[in-house]
C-alpha cells in the first residue's frame, strides 16, 4: 500500500513541514489545555529516546505503557519507536494480576506509567527491580517514586536523524484475551500498521473531505487495537489531524464541546448512552414528532446534535461490538453520518467498514482495499489483510492454528456475505462473547469463581452485545427445595450479594457482570441443557432465556430471581 513509506516516514514529514501546527491537545485540570505542536512533539520523543538508548536497551527491547489516553501515551511510543523498541501497552484498568502477566510474558524491560485512577492497587504487579518513568500526568505517587518524564528530557540531548525500523520489526504487542481469559501477546510489524495506518487515513480523508481540518477526541482505550490504528495510527500518517484528549468521565461532554470532532467513533454502549441522554430530556414520541415536521424537524435536529457535541462530526463510526439497526436509523435521522466497521487486534482493525455506498443496518460494511475475505465450510469468516499481525508472541503453536495453509486468519467469528461484500456477523464460533463495551469476555474463568461458592452448583456467564456481562446460576441441590422459607431465601440473597462484589473486585471491568440470576429449574441432561458428561450446553441455555434476558437487563436488580 502508498509508497511503501513506513510510520516513521511520515511522522519526520511531519516534524518537518508541520513543526509549528498543533498534533496534541490535552486537558490538564480547570478547563485548561496544553497543545503540543508536531515540533515540540518530536522533541521530546527524540530526548526520551535519546535516554532509552543511553540505558543500553538492545533493538527489540519491549517498553511497556500503563496510561490512560494522554498526549504522552502516543510521545512516549513515538520514543519508543525512535529507540528501537517495541512498544507494549497495558490497558489502564487491568488487575495487578494481569499487569504482572502481561510485564513478565512480554519481557518488558522498562515500564511509563502514566495517567491512571487505580495505581495505588495496580503497583503490586510491578516485578521489583523492574525500571519506570513517570508521564507527567502520572498520580502523585508514581512521580514521586520514580524518574520523572519531564526531568529525563530537560537534561537529555535529543536523537537526531531519522531512525529507521525495518518493516519486519516489531512496532508493538498487543494482549488481548484468549479462550481461556490469559492474555495473548499479538506481534505487530512497522509494515502491518503502516499498512492499517495509510489504509485507515485514506479511508478517512475520502470521507471528511482533503484539506479540511481533521479533528478527533481520543478516548477508547489506546491500548486496544481500534483506537490505536483508527484514531493514532491514521493520524500518525494524515499530519493534518489534530487529536484532543478526554480528561475524565465526568468532563466527557465538555471535552467533546471543546473538541468538535470531525469524525467520531465509538462503541455501542456509549451511541446507546447518548441516545438515553437524548430521551431524558425530551421523551422519545415528541422528538418523533419534531423530527417529522419539516424544517423545524432539521433545527431540532441539529439542535439535539451540538447538544452532544456531535453537530461538526463528517463522519461517524461504530465497531467491536454490534450496533443494534435502529440505534443507526436513529442517529442517520438526526443527519449523523453513522457507520458501522469490523476488525479485530489480528488485523490491526483494518478489515471491513461501511459508507455511503455500502451500508446496510446489521452489516459492518465492505472490505477495506487490499482486504481479502471468505467463508469457511462452517460459516467463519476467513480474512487475509495486508495488516495481518505476525503471530502470536511465545506461541508458535497457537500462530500455526490461526491461519489456513494460504495464509487466511481464522477470526472464530461466524459470518454471511451479500452479493455486494456486505459482511453480517452471526455468531461467535467459540465461547468468548463480546459486550457492547467492545472487549472480550472469557466465561469459563468467571464461571469458576462462581461455582466456588458453597451456594452454587453451576453458573453460566454470558451478556452478547449487552451492556455488560450477567451469569446464571443454579443453586445447590440441597437449598433450592428449602428456598420458601423467607429467612434462608434472605440469607442467600445477602450471600450472592456479597459473592457478586467479590467476583466482580477480582476482574476487569470490562468483565465485570452486571447481575446473578438465579434459576428455579437446575439444568439437566434430560432438558438438554447439560451433555452427558455434565457440561453445560452453552448455546441451548442462552438461547431459552434470549427473550428474557432485555427484561432482566431493565429489571436493574443485583440479584435477580428468575
Amino acid at each position: 500500500m502508498g509508497d511503501r513509506k513506513l510510520i516513521l516516514d511520515h511522522v519526520f514529514d511531519h516534524e518537518t513541514r508541520r513543526a509549528g501546527q498543533v498534533f496534541l491537545t490535552q486537558p490538564v485540570g480547570n478547563n485548561q489545555v496544553v497543545d503540543y505542536t508536531w515540533g515540540q512533539v518530536l522533541a521530546q520523543a527524540r530526548r526520551m529516546a535519546a535516554h532509552l538508548q543511553g540505558r543500553g536497551l538492545p533493538r527489540g527491547t519491549k517498553v511497556a505503557i500503563l496510561s490512560k489516553n494522554c498526549a504522552h501515551f502516543i510521545i512516549a511510543e513515538l520514543a519508543n519507536w525512535l529507540a528501537g523498541c517495541t512498544t507494549v501497552a497495558i490497558f489502564p484498568t487491568e488487575t495487578a494480576e494481569t499487569i504482572r502477566y502481561v510485564l513478565q510474558h512480554s519481557d518488558a524491560s522498562l515500564l511509563f506509567v502514566g495517567k491512571l485512577d487505580a495505581w495505588a492497587q495496580q503497583k503490586a504487579g510491578v516485578p521489583a527491580g523492574l525500571p519506570c518513568i513517570a508521564l507527567p500526568l502520572a498520580p502523585d505517587s508514581a512521580l514521586a517514586d520514580h524518574d520523572r518524564w519531564d526531568d529525563i528530557i530537560g537534561r537529555t540531548e535529543p536523537l537526531a536523524g531519522r531512525p529507521q525500523r525495518r518493516a519486519d520489526e516489531l512496532a508493538m504487542l498487543i494482549y488481548t484475551s484468549g479462550s481461556t481469559g490469559t492474555p495473548k501477546g499479538v506481534m505487530v510489524s512497522f509494515e502491518a500498521f503502516s499498512n492499517a495506518a495509510e489504509g485507515i487515513a485514506a479511508d478517512v480523508r475520502r470521507r471528511v473531505g482533503e484539506g479540511t481540518e481533521s479533528r478527533v477526541l481520543s478516548y477508547l482505550p489506546l491500548a486496544h487495537s481500534f483506537e490505536r490504528s483508527w484514531i493514532e495510527g491514521s493520524a500518525l500518517v494524515d499530519g493534518g489531524t489534530r487529536i484532543y484528549f478526554a480528561e475524565t468521565l465526568d468532563t466527557f461532554l465538555q471535552d467533546l464541546q471543546r473538541a468538535r470532532p470531525t469524525l467520531f467513533i465509538s462503541v455501542p454502549r456509549l451511541w446507546l448512552k447518548f441516545q438515553q441522554g437524548v430521551f431524558a430530556k425530551m421523551p422519545p414520541a415528541r422528538l418523533d414528532r419534531l423530527l417529522g415536521i419539516p424544517i423545524l424537524g432539521r433545527i431540532v435536529a441539529r439542535k439535539v446534535l451540538k447538544g452532544l457535541g456531535l453537530d461538526c462530526v463528517l463522519q461517524a463510526g461504530s465497531g467491536s461490538a454490534p450496533l443494534p439497526a435502529g440505534l443507526i436509523r436513529w442517529y442517520r435521522r438526526l443527519g449523523l453520518r453513522l457507520f458501522e466497521g469490523y476488525g479485530m487486534t489480528e488485523d490491526n482493525s483494518y478489515s471491513h467498514t461501511s459508507n455511503e455506498q455500502f451500508s446496510e443496518p446489521g452489516y459492518v460494511g465492505v472490505p477495506m482495499p487490499g482486504v481479502e475475505v471468505r467463508l469457511g465450510e462452517s460459516g467463519e469468516i476467513l480474512i487475509k489483510s495486508p495488516a495481518q499481525f505476525s503471530g502470536y508472541y511465545k506461541d508458535p503453536e497457537l500462530t500455526a492454528q490461526s491461519f489456513t495453509a494460504d495464509g487466511f486468519f481464522h477470526t472464530g467469528d461466524l459470518g454471511e456475505r451479500l452479493p455486494s461484500g456486505l459482511l453480517k456477523i452471526t455468531g461467535r464460533a467459540k465461547e468468548l462473547f463480546k459486550t457492547a463495551k467492545g472487549k472480550y469476555v472469557a466465561p469459563s474463568p468467571i464461571e469458576n469463581l462462581l461455582n466456588a461458592h458453597p451456594l452454587v452448583e453451576m453458573s453460566l456467564v454470558s451478556g452478547v452485545g449487552q451492556s455488560a456481562a450477567y451469569a446464571m446460576v443454579v443453586l445447590a441441590e440441597a437449598l433450592r427445595p428449602r428456598l420458601v422459607d423467607p429467612a434462608l431465601r434472605a440469607d442467600a440473597q445477602s450471600q450472592l450479594e456479597q459473592l457478586l462484589a467479590s467476583v466482580n473486585q477480582a476482574l476487569a471491568d470490562y468483565e465485570q457482570l452486571k447481575m446473578i440470576v438465579v434459576l428455579r429449574e437446575p439444568w439437566s441432561i434430560e432438558a438438554g441443557t447439560l451433555t452427558p458428561t455434565l457440561k453445560i450446553r452453552r448455546g441451548r441455555i442462552e438461547a431459552a432465556v434470549e427473550r428474557r434476558v432485555d427484561g432482566w437487563y431493565a429489571a436493574g436488580d443485583r440479584i435477580l430471581w428468575a
